[in-house]
């Protein structure tokens, strides 16, 4: 049984930081990535961050590049977002994803966790 347990949510001024944490456990054996999707009401859910197991390789939205960064530590079986230089447009509810992906730039598709809730006050 897959389970992704989000943690990190919380509120800060623009600027701040937050770290999301990922921990995931049973896993299907030809997924082979993982990432970041945020969602805020009346807008169209909106992945943020992935990494592509195989390699390791990573891809961000437009909107986060240079600020968000993903990692993945295998031995904790836990997936990061490092999300600094906060804007309010960032607020929103984060749910780390595992799945299949069909090539770099593309988010899986899979299973996701419950979220975690993320607030920038400007």
């Amino acid at each position: 049984q897959v389970q992704l347990v989000e943690s990190g949510g919380g509120s800060v001024q623009a600027g701040g930081s937050l770290r999301l944490s990922c921990v995931f456990s049973g896993f299907t054996i030809n997924w082979n990535c993982m990432g970041w999707f945020r969602s805020t009401p009346g807008k169209e859910r909106e992945g943020v961050a992935a990494i592509y197991t195989g390699g390791g390789s990573t891809y961000y939205a437009d909107s986060v590049k240079g600020r968000f960064t993903i990692s993945q530590d295998n031995a904790k079986n836990t997936v990061y977002l490092q999300m600094n230089n906060l804007k309010p447009a960032d607020s929103g509810m984060y749910y780390c994803a595992a799945g299949e992906c069909y090539g770099w730039g593309t988010f899986p598709v899979g299973a996701r966790g419950q979220g975690t809730q993320v607030t920038v006050s400007s």
